[in-house]
């Protein structure tokens, strides 16, 4: 790991470790545990593990360390309303989207996180899935042109897929459980047909907050 973008590197190691569910949700670590693993210095650990905190994915355990935040369904339910009330007028009222997109090769690399990402949902692999299905989202936000946006969706994302992850991985079987619309949508938006993506858009979010729900049931 390069000095200059260690603290970055290692937050995003850590991320995926918590969105690979190999860190349980009651997970604790100190700093000194996650440096030793690593093998690297404190400093950029503790870099890390407060930007892990700012976007929602870790909480401080006072004089103990820290720990996965645990989130509800109700938390789980309220960001779903958060993606759509910022997805909605940044997709569906986008200037972008009223004519079509003059080159196509605008959406060559989202089509192939679209392809990668559907296969994958089919499958039930959700290794596969949360990463091409996270990367589909940002390339697809990146081109409405608001950087500010698409991050704070994406970490919407990422915390939306923290809650699920556990419980999915319980639940076994998962082929045919989990949304595969990215090829749909990604049509939508390219044709920037808005009645459309919207559609396609309150179908996901229909679609993961009835699985949300019923993997909230005992």
């Amino acid at each position: 790991m390069q000095r200059s973008t260690l603290r970055e590197q290692l937050a995003d190691a850590l991320r995926e470790e918590i969105l690979a569910g190999r860190l349980a949700p009651d997970a604790e670590f100190t700093v000194r545990e996650i440096a030793e693993q690593y093998g690297v210095s404190a400093t950029p650990v503790r870099e890390a593990l407060v930007d892990l905190s700012a976007q929602g994915l870790l909480e401080v355990e006072q004089h103990r360390g820290y720990r996965i935040k645990q989130l509800s369904l109700v938390d789980f339910e309220q960001m779903v309303e958060a993606q759509a009330l910022v997805s909605d007028g940044f997709l569906c009222r986008n200037p972008a989207l009223s004519q079509h997109w003059a080159e196509p090769e605008t959406f060559t690399s989202v089509r192939r996180r679209a392809v990668a990402a559907r296969q994958a949902a089919l499958a039930g692999d959700l290794d596969i899935l949360i990463g091409y299905d996270l990367r589909y989202w940002r390339e697809l936000d990146a081109l409405m042109g608001n950087p500010h946006i698409g991050d704070f969706l994406d970490r919407l994302r990422v915390r939306c897929w923290a809650y699920l992850v556990p419980a999915l991985r319980q639940r076994g079987r998962l082929a045919g459980r989990l949304w595969a619309g990215h090829l749909p949508l990604t049509d939508a938006v390219e044709h920037g047909d808005t009645a459309e993506t919207r559609l396609l858009l309150g179908e996901y979010r229909s679609h993961i907050l009835a699985l949300a729900a019923e993997l909230d049931t005992p």
